[in-house]
């Protein structure tokens, strides 16, 4: 008995675990203005994957993501300006939409992002 009730307790923490594959549509408000990213997530179990764009930034691949319940962590290496800029993403997932915060590496700069799922 007591093993089938761990048993249950895992497979409600899996069924409560955030599913974010799909495409989402992020805004932030940043110095110089509205700032908009595209998100295409792929997500196997804890693991996320995939790619993001912009016009600010162009494409960039997914690294490190992770999803751990209802929250979700990524790295992208941007192109900002002919320089390579290693930015990491955290956020919170709520039905169709991420709060996602990200920053560079040294601090330097932070955004926030709200994304809507797209499909």
């Amino acid at each position: 008995m007591k093993w089938l009730l761990i048993l249950m307790m895992a497979f409600a923490t899996a069924a409560s675990a955030a599913d974010v594959s799909g495409t989402w549509k992020g805004v932030a408000e940043g110095p110089q203005g509205r700032i908009e990213r595209t998100f295409m997530f792929k997500q196997d179990g804890a693991k996320l994957t995939g790619e993001t764009t912009s016009d600010f930034t162009g494409k960039s691949i997914i690294s490190d993501g992770k999803v751990d319940g209802d929250n979700i962590s990524f790295n992208i290496t941007a192109n900002i300006q002919g320089d390579e800029m290693k930015l990491s993403y955290k956020g919170k997932v709520a039905g169709n939409e991420i709060k996602l915060k990200v920053e560079t590496a040294d601090g330097s700069f932070s955004v926030d992002y709200v994304a809507k799922k797209v499909n």
